[in-house]
């Protein structure tokens, strides 16, 4: 089984057979109906979405295209930001901002009727409701929260708390992670960027289609070698032997974030470097060799599995510890060559 070049190498066509979109969806067309669409426009056989959006609701909506469908879990245990309008039904009352405040916790959502899963009570932790701007009874709200958080469902239940009545107004996603609102690509964003292609301006499709990669960009990345690579491709888990490296996660910005200082992907922060730049800071054993455990993810973190270049080869669980001489370090999920 061949492996994919480096993303940096692969022409904007050939990343519609493993590329992402991060699309804005509009107002009207549900997440499927859109999905579909930009399927068919790209002319592969299967697309996926990062979480569905009702139709009403616009914004952040990552499509993956070709075999990055098999990347879709990475998207699960993701943040999700919005910006919603709470219509309050009456005047908000004066201990407002500390209602608000209270619901920054686990809470227990139980899915609308017209929902698509299971309507059992379950839990959602919402890390950020703060206010955006407030005009009377209309309150613009950004929030981050864990995916899975019916927002029609907070805005009615902080209308409850406040005793004033609520309901949801518009509702914009302005990120999931790893993706957020700063580069989005429109509907007819993609389609032009495709008729500019087949011209012969790959310009504009390189820049709406992005190596599939960038998906897993919030993931831990284990290294390992093309001999290697080639084995997991066949179903093998990947050994210690096996392991180049194991590197953190390269997002842009996480969702939710406010620190104003956006890194470029793959740039590692003054503050974090390390003995590659001759003057380390980082413990040491007693024998003087660098203690890396610090470093690590948790066993059972999921993890990218690349190639030197960069290339995906799969997605795994970490279940061993890299640094050992022998054992199972990288429990195979999914394989994406």
């Amino acid at each position: 089984m061949s492996l994919r070049p480096a993303p940096t190498d692969r022409s904007p066509r050939d990343r519609l057979s493993f590329g992402v979109v991060n699309l804005d969806k509009p107002p009207g067309p549900s997440a499927h109906e859109v999905t579909a669409w930009v399927r068919d426009a790209a002319g592969v056989e299967r697309a996926a979405h990062a979480g569905t959006l009702d139709p009403k609701v616009t914004g952040c909506l990552p499509i993956l295209l070709g075999d990055a469908t098999r990347l879709a879990q990475v998207f699960l245990d993701g943040h999700k930001e919005y910006v919603a309008v709470l219509e309050l039904h009456r005047p908000p009352p004066a201990d407002f901002e500390s209602v608000l405040a209270s619901f920054e916790a686990e809470l227990y959502q139980k899915p609308p009727r017209k929902s698509a899963v299971r309507r059992r009570l379950r839990t959602r932790t919402v890390s950020d409701l703060s206010v955006v701007d407030r005009d009377g009874r209309q309150v613009l709200l950004r929030i981050v929260c864990e995916s899975g958080t019916y927002v029609r469902k907070l805005c009615h239940d902080l209308g409850l708390a406040l005793g004033t009545g609520a309901h949801m107004g518009n509702l914009r996603r302005t990120g999931t992670t790893p993706f957020d609102d700063r580069d989005l690509v429109t509907l007819h964003d993609f389609v032009d960027a495709l008729a500019f292609d087949e011209a012969g301006d790959p310009e504009p499709l390189a820049a709406a289609v992005d190596p599939a990669e960038r998906a897993a960009s919030h993931l831990w990345r284990v290294t390992i070698p093309e001999n290697a690579a080639r084995e997991v491709a066949e179903g093998a888990p990947v050994y210690a032997p096996g392991v180049l490296s194991v590197d953190p996660p390269r997002m842009e910005k996480t969702v939710g974030a406010t620190d104003d200082r956006v890194e470029e992907a793959g740039e590692v922060p003054d503050e974090q470097a390390t003995e590659a730049d001759g003057d380390s800071d980082a413990p040491r054993d007693g024998d003087g060799s660098e203690d890396t455990s610090a470093e690590l993810p948790e066993t059972g973190t999921t993890v990218l599995c690349v190639t030197p270049d960069g290339a995906a080869v799969c997605l795994g669980t970490l279940v061993g510890d890299p640094d050992a001489e022998s054992g199972e370090v990288v429990s195979l999920e999914r394989v994406l060559v």
